[in-house]
């Protein structure tokens, strides 16, 4: 663990978006690192609490044009999916350390990337160099790396829900793992669509990709070392503004015990500092709940079991923006950098 030196300097590219305003709250707060540089092009010159209110009390900082970018320690790139790798030999020349919260370094396979994204990767030479950055699951190779890829919300959340059971050689890999999941409205990003208007998404549960969803294929990656499972992921947009609520219905074998599943999710969780097991029998909380996880980096787990049938649904709550984004991304930086890795991230949100 690495604190006493000088505190690293760190950029933002694509800073003006919701998930660039986590990272700035997170980042201005971290005690070892000074926020240098935050771009947006649409806000050149103003000031960053313009466009992210809440933080007016942190020192002044001004958007800047990412031609304007100079040398940093570490380069956190926030820009919409597609524009990094364009453009990431000349940002790996900025800086030693990247981490890219889009989806365009978090495949390996250069013809599945095409597959998914129904485009050919422009710079298909990086995908190997970046780790995939989920640190539940790659922490011993965050640790060395330089690169580091940002998880989709919705993977990091049915990846999490699995884990315990795939790591406790519960999952069968040949069934279909039918994962249902409900977002919030940050999740389709700052810029209005037709879709996110107002007046057309409150009060909604909209089903809006029910077969084919890009994550799936993060979720497959990442569970590859453990078998090539069927994941169907389906998602539908609710009444909230941050969260994500996964529910994996599946089949396990019958007649399990209580301590059995509690077995799993101990051995899986219980060294984690960001993945809190919620499997409450009478609490009103009894379940994971995305509401309670706001502005936090915790994903809450937990399940639902029947030992009659071996019907199961297997349950993950995160913030989108946080666990799902940002949070993620800092808790990398702080692997990478030789920091304690829940530094500044121990919120732990609030209620009501």
């Amino acid at each position: 663990m690495t604190t006493n030196r000088e505190p690293l300097t760190v950029g933002i590219v694509g800073a003006s978006g919701y998930t660039g305003g986590e990272l700035l709250r997170l980042l201005l707060a971290h005690p070892h690192v000074t926020v240098t540089q935050a771009t947006s092009e649409q806000n050149i010159g103003k000031p960053v609490h313009q466009l992210h209110p809440h933080l007016r009390s942190f020192e002044p900082l001004r958007f800047t044009s990412r031609d304007a970018l100079e040398p940093v320690d570490v380069l956190f790139l926030a820009m919409p999916h597609g524009e990094a790798q364009g453009q990431i030999e000349r940002y790996a020349g900025l800086a030693e350390r990247i981490i890219d919260l889009s989806a365009d370094f978090r495949l390996r396979d250069v013809v599945q990337y095409a597959a998914v994204y129904g485009q050919d990767h422009r710079s298909p030479g990086w995908l190997a160099r970046f780790v995939y950055g989920l640190p539940e699951l790659n922490r011993a190779a965050l640790h060395d790396a330089r690169y580091a890829s940002g998880v989709g919300c919705n993977a990091t959340a049915t990846i999490l829900a699995l884990w315990a059971l795939v790591r406790g050689g519960l999952l069968r890999p040949d069934q279909p793992l039918m994962v249902d999941i409900k977002v919030g409205s940050s999740e389709a990003g700052r810029t209005a669509t037709a879709a996110s208007h107002h007046p057309a998404r409150s009060g909604v549960v909209r089903p809006f990709q029910l077969t084919g969803h890009r994550h799936e294929a993060e979720v497959r990656q990442a569970l590859a070392d453990s078998g090539e499972f069927d994941i169907r992921m389906a998602v539908t947009s609710v009444e909230m503004v941050r969260g994500v609520a996964v529910a994996v219905h599946l089949t396990l074998p019958a007649g399990l015990a209580e301590r059995d599943l509690w077995q799993c999710y101990r051995t899986a969780w219980n060294d984690e500092p960001f993945v809190r097991v919620v499997h409450d029998r009478h609490s009103l909380h009894r379940h994971p709940e995305p509401r309670l996880l706001a502005g936090t980096n915790y994903a809450d787990v937990g399940w639902e079991y029947d030992p009659e049938t071996g019907r199961a649904v297997l349950l993950c709550a995160l913030d989108n923006l946080g666990k799902g984004a940002a949070g993620s991304a800092v808790q990398c930086m702080n692997l990478m950098c030789g920091f304690e890795e829940t530094t500044g991230l121990t919120f732990g949100g609030f209620y009501p």
